[in-house]
């Protein structure tokens, strides 16, 4: 009855950062179309940049991609992005406001039926661990040193299109079709497809145990690879070990649309509002992390993943209270 209590009373302040969170996603939509096609981010370059004048397209003489501008990619990735925001906002069994309204007269259950309402929840919990993680490894002197950037403006392409690239990488491919092989019973190009969207929707699996090895193999190698594109310090590889991992079973228990919106929110969005600040005050990307703005952004969703690990420590608790009483 106590634990049942404090759910309640965690659920309102808990749905009222969940609303904030939401409103932010939805802001950083035009924030970040504005920032790539009508700022100054660029310098001396803008979004009609060829994409075969990019570093990585040269490296690897990718010239069939000539014709193609970095704007071009951009708005892809962009309404890509867009479009499953929407799909997860209203779906799969109920919209974001209906799993919402009772959410916020303290009815809190932890199956809400909203792609939208699991990432936001597994996100904000993602930046508390990762933040955990930063100071136990600072404490015993590992730091994490972030990629640099030539030119802001790629940068920021850089960050918005890896959500694509690692998701359909590491989920789609590494997760997904091997879960299908492991699971699936029958021979269905319906039921692939189906299942690499929501694998725990569309496949029989009963024993878990299996799918479980899997991604936390795939979420080390995730992290992994973090360092072996010398983008990233050592001291990275904890952090997108935990967020791959976590990032992993969201895919399996929740589909695509979740795992990938938050791999977005943490790339673009955050990013997004950080190079706007940037903008502003005319300062260097990695000072606008401790700009004003960039920082309440980063306490709304260290208290909402605070709460959510909380919310989730009890209804564990509940849950196990009623089969003891069964």
């Amino acid at each position: 009855m106590l634990d049942h209590r404090i759910i309640q009373g965690i659920a309102i302040p808990y749905s009222a950062l969940v609303s904030v969170i939401f409103g932010l996603m939805i802001l950083s939509f035009p924030i970040g179309a504005y920032l790539f096609f009508d700022s100054q981010i660029g310098k001396s370059i803008n979004y009609g940049l060829p994409i075969t004048e990019l570093d990585i397209i040269k490296r690897y003489d990718l010239q069939f991609l000539q014709g193609i501008t970095i704007g071009d990619v951009f708005v892809v990735s962009w309404a890509t992005f867009l479009i499953l925001f929407v799909i997860a906002t209203l779906g799969p069994k109920k919209n974001f406001l209906q799993v919402l309204s009772p959410l916020m007269s303290g009815a809190y259950q932890s199956q809400t039926g909203n792609y939208l309402i699991h990432a936001i929840k597994w996100f904000s919990i993602i930046v508390v661990l990762s933040g955990i993680i930063d100071a136990v490894q600072q404490s015993i002197g590992i730091s994490i040193t972030p990629p640099t950037f030539d030119n802001d403006l790629t940068g920021f392409l850089g960050v918005s299109t890896a959500p694509l690239i690692e998701e359909f990488a590491f989920r789609i491919l590494l997760i997904g079709i091997p879960l299908f092989l492991l699971y699936s019973h029958r021979a269905s190009g319906k039921l692939f497809i189906k299942s690499l969207w929501n694998p725990s929707d569309n496949l029989p699996i009963t024993n878990s145990k299996k799918a479980i090895i899997l991604i936390t193999v795939i979420g080390v190698l995730f992290g992994a690879a973090h360092i072996l594109s010398d983008q990233w310090s050592t001291g990275k590889f904890a952090q997108a070990a935990m967020a791959g991992i976590i990032i992993g079973w969201v895919y399996y228990r929740y589909g695509f649309a979740a795992s990938l919106l938050i791999h977005w929110a943490t790339n673009y969005m955050v990013f997004a509002y950080a190079y706007m600040v940037s903008s502003i005050n005319e300062t260097k990307i990695t000072e606008s992390f401790s700009q004003s703005l960039v920082q309440t952004i980063e306490m709304i969703l260290v208290l909402c993943g605070i709460l959510g690990i909380t919310l989730i420590i009890l209804e564990y608790r509940k849950n196990r209270l009623v089969e003891n009483l069964n």
